[in-house]
């Protein structure tokens, strides 16, 4: 029986007061760009954002008011199954919808190709991009799952990869496997799309460690390259992470698309592809759920050891294996060991630990990789947090390990 106790971390806090206010005094620096009358793409993506519905929103009405006719392009390469209808429905999980937002969607998947880059990688581009006189693009920036470099997800990764569509998305990550993953093939791929677009610019959107807006900031056509950098850099000193160097387990009550691209943000768990002595080194992970807003797409499920058989049964193979083979990762479709119930995981879990005693397992158990305010751990952990003196409070009112009738657990862990 384990015995869990409550960690309060401290994490940047930094907050926008008012997001619609900032998005409209962002978006006045593109105000001598604007082509009056002309018609202007808004992309927009997958990625769970906090605000983004009042994000969005606030733009398109911003570009009316200058005159333009803005649409909704959903950019978000192979998700939503690589359909039109799927991107539509990821948009409006978001609440982005046509009579929400009032403008148009211009969902479909067809592309062209633009280019070849110098290292002759061809580039595809989204047509309903290319008809537009000019493009402006919302998303988040922070640490990607997959690729290292001065960008990484963000303004320049969906230019490419999310307005590439399904076909220029697989074709980019096609040339991982040759070319590797630094994100220079990115910025390469950047430059000849720039050359065929009418790029306005972009939103770049920082959120703290509680999930909420920090910053936005608005970065003309020209200074995407040079500016995107350094905001990854503020983005990735605010990525809440769990603060222990190794677990024996580590327990997370949901993943989704939601929360990462990944599922569960390989950042936080120390299990991201290519890199060494991550932190932390967990020897056990055990994913209990996934999101309802996931939609069944349950890429990154191959990062855990173990999993239960509610997950597995509400996987969509179609969405979960178009978005593993784009990104020439299925391994992060793979399903790992299964039972109907938790208290069935654990027990093979405690298996595979060698041996080691109940009240020895160091374990920590977390909402989701994006929520990590509030976290619990195991005795032996929370000595060695206190032992740390670092940024944290324990609460000295140990949980032990509750099951409701079907043996899972009840969760102490706070929500979203």
């Amino acid at each position: 029986m384990f015995k869990w106790f409550k960690v309060k971390q401290v994490l940047p806090a930094n907050k926008v007061a008012d997001v619609a206010a900032e998005t409209r005094a962002q978006l006045a620096r593109f105000a001598g760009d604007i082509k009056t009358g002309g018609s202007v793409g808004v992309a927009v993506g997958s990625r769970g954002i906090a605000n983004l519905a009042v994000i969005v929103r606030e733009t398109v009405r911003w570009l009316k008011e200058c005159g333009t006719r803005p649409f909704i392009i959903p950019a978000m390469g192979s998700h939503g199954g690589a359909t039109a209808d799927g991107q539509i429905k990821v948009l409006a999980g978001y609440g982005i919808t046509e009579a929400a937002m009032g403008c148009p969607i211009e969902a479909s998947i067809e592309v062209e190709q633009v280019g070849t880059t110098t290292r002759g990688l061809p580039v595809f581009w989204s047509k309903a991009a290319l008809m537009a006189d000019q493009i402006l693009i919302i998303n988040k920036i922070k640490p990607h799952m997959l690729f290292s470099g001065p960008v990484e997800s963000g303004i320049i990764k969906m230019l490419v990869i999310g307005l590439g569509k399904h076909r220029g998305a697989l074709a980019l990550h096609q040339s991982t496997i040759e070319h590797g993953t630094d994100s220079r093939l990115l910025l390469e791929a950047a430059a000849v799309i720039k050359e065929k677009a009418g790029l306005l610019g972009g939103l770049g959107i920082l959120e703290n460690g509680y999930d909420e807006t920090a910053q936005i900031t608005a970065l003309r056509a020209d200074e995407i390259e040079e500016r995107e950098p350094v905001l990854l850099q503020q983005a990735a000193d605010m990525l809440p992470r769990i603060p222990i160097d190794y677990l024996d387990l580590l327990i997370v009550d949901e993943m989704g698309k939601d929360i990462s691209g990944a599922g569960m943000d390989p950042n936080v768990l120390g299990r991201k592809e290519g890199s060494i002595n991550e932190k932390p080194r967990i020897t056990r992970i055990f994913v209990r759920d996934i999101t309802d807003a996931s939609a069944g797409n349950a890429i990154g499920l191959g990062r855990a050891d173990f999993t239960t058989s509610r997950l597995v049964n509400k996987i969509n193979r179609l969405a979960t294996y178009t978005n593993a083979l784009t990104a020439m990762r299925p391994s992060s479709a793979r399903i790992p060991i299964y039972f109907d119930s938790d208290k069935e995981v654990l027990d093979a879990v405690l298996l595979t630990l060698g041996g080691k005693k109940t009240e020895l397992i160091e374990a920590a158990w977390i909402r989701n990789t994006l929520c990590l305010s509030e976290f619990w751990v195991t005795e032996q952990v929370a000595k060695k947090l206190k032992d740390q003196g670092s940024a944290l409070k324990i609460i000295n009112e140990p949980h032990l390990n509750r099951f409701d009738d079907h043996g899972n657990l009840l969760s102490p862990c706070s929500k979203r």
